[in-house]
């Protein structure tokens, strides 16, 4: 069987033809396929790593950004097109941008296929590429699916660059990304990217509701076996089940991201940029986090002067995910980005992962065109090269209906400048926020409930003011906190949450004020 990857040791080229040749012609994707992933992946992580070959033909390392983005593929040469089935799959031409090839086969049961390169699957505009070339492979895929008409296939989701995929609900335009697996994002060496090498694309049923793809992945520090279960929708669902090899080497493994997320956030409400005529750009504003206690925590993002990278702890951990909550036009005018329209991504494990931390990453970003905000599991232990780790999880891609607290949340967090009183403004080492709840366990409050906020600095801060209090504007409720920070060079955590007698009404606001 003819491979679009010739980087694969040799031993691994003959693994991948027998895997693909000798697939069960009975069935279409079931775990016994996912079973002879996962064993090519074992093998792999017990071979040294191989790089991938990225010599591509002079015409396409010369394209600049423009030039790349007039090579389309033809909708016309979509796989499972021509037998009009409820999804199709694009690819995506390698070039500057993308110079490693991926495999892709399709399966069916008939068996699998290695799906070529052919360069007439291809839209050259105005690029000046010839395209007479052999089967250099290709960059990736995407999927398309009525998703918002039934007269249109909408594009669905996507796998480009590395272990990167991200996907869309209905309404729903692309913003954040997810990825297979992330390794030392933080820890202070360099951050090693695992990158997809093969998929195995599951031909649909004709009137399917749910699309399967498998994946290997390589790494130099580890491999593994992924399965994406993809149903569209209002809330598009991505199941994953992966497992995992590292591979025996020199330098360990620090950070080990489990269902990584990628994102980006310029300014908000939270951190207003002067001179820029949207009030906000964000594709997420929130890390939100459900703890193994039950406790929900929100941290709003920000983009801070230096890379800031925190944590939560915990025995284990019932979801995560970065979110999108401003979902109004006003708050970003932007007729073209509209960022009120990009997903949330909220990741639920299936079973329980065990203690560790959900870790959260923050970069500097001069322009909202750099993803600078990273978020993912990191597990308390690591196996030993050669035994698996296995975990499962749902990643929902959601929109105006989303994954949140079951009390009350917040709604905006915003930072300002406070008076002591009417005639003295507030110290310079003194910080005030206003912060806005709204949710259900608010809203059955009877008049006149004694509300107050619970607010908790770490050693850096003194908390001077902490007040709650009905918004009638907007019918919700708003905390007041100001605080002062002892050391300016060192960060402040805060903590707070609105409280009823001995009843917590709220997710706990869990802020960090950065170092000046």
């Amino acid at each position: 069987m003819p491979l679009a990857l010739p980087f694969f040791p040799l031993v691994l080229r003959f693994a991948v033809a027998a895997l693909a040749g000798g697939w069960c012609a009975a069935h279409a994707a079931t775990s016994a396929d996912f079973e002879r992933v996962a064993e090519l992946a074992r093998s792999r992580s017990q071979a040294s790593y191989q790089a991938p070959a990225t010599t591509l033909p002079a015409e396409l390392t010369a394209l600049d950004y423009d030039g790349a983005r007039e090579l389309r593929f033809r909708p016309a040469q979509a796989l499972w097109r021509d037998a009009q089935l409820p999804f199709e799959a694009m690819f995506f031409h390698l070039g500057n941008y993308h110079r490693a090839p991926v495999g892709i086969h399709e399966l069916s049961p008939q068996g699998a296929r290695a799906i070529p390169y052919r360069s007439d699957l291809f839209d050259f505009g105005k690029s000046g590429v010839r395209g007479q070339w052999g089967d250099i492979g290709f960059a990736g895929f995407r999927i398309h699916h009525p998703l918002n008409s039934a007269a249109y296939k909408d594009e669905l989701i996507a796998f480009l660059g590395a272990s990167y995929f991200r996907a869309l609900g209905a309404g729903q335009q692309y913003g954040l990304s997810a990825r297979g697996l992330a390794i030392d994002t933080t820890g202070g060496g360099p951050e090693e990217f695992p990158r997809f090498t093969d998929f195995w694309l599951e031909r649909p049923a004709p009137d399917a509701q749910q699309l399967t793809v498998l994946a290997l992945l390589d790494s130099p520090r580890a491999t593994g076996a992924y399965q994406f279960d993809i149903t569209p929708g209002a809330q598009t669902v991505t199941r994953v089940r992966a497992r995992i090899f590292l591979r025996a080497g020199d330098k360990p493994i620090t950070t080990l991201g489990i269902a990584p997320l990628t994102s980006m956030f310029f300014f908000g409400e939270n951190q207003p940029r002067r001179g820029d005529f949207r009030p906000e750009v964000h594709d997420s504003d929130g890390l939100m986090v459900e703890t193994g206690s039950g406790e929900w925590l929100w941290r709003p993002l920000q983009n801070p002067a230096r890379p800031t990278a925190t944590a939560f702890s915990m025995d284990t951990v019932r979801g995560f995910g970065l979110m999108q909550r401003d979902r109004a036009f006003p708050s970003y005018e932007d007729v073209e980005a509209r960022y009120e329209r990009r997903p949330s991504a909220w990741v639920k494990p299936l079973g329980d992962w065990g203690p560790g931390r959900v870790e959260l990453l923050l970069l500097p970003t001069p322009d909202e065109t750099h993803d600078n905000v990273v978020a993912y599991w990191v597990p308390a232990t690591l196996p030993p090269p050669g035994q698996a780790l296995d975990f499962a999880y749902e990643l929902a891609w959601q929109g105006d209906a989303q994954q949140r607290a079951p009390g009350s949340w917040a709604t905006q967090t915003r930072r300002g400048f406070g008076y002591v009183n009417e005639k003295a403004p507030a110290p310079a080492d003194q910080v005030q926020y206003v912060v806005d709840f709204t949710g259900p366990a608010l809203d059955a409050l009877p008049p006149g409930a004694a509300v107050r906020a619970v607010v908790t600095s770490d050693a850096n801060g003194r908390v001077i003011e902490q007040l709650a209090y009905r918004n009638p504007a907007a019918g919700s409720w708003r905390m007041t906190v100001r605080v002062q920070r002892l050391d300016r060079a060192r960060p402040v955590e805060l903590r707070a949450f609105l409280q009823l007698d001995n009843h917590i009404l709220s997710e706990t606001w869990s802020n960090i004020l950065l170092p000046e």
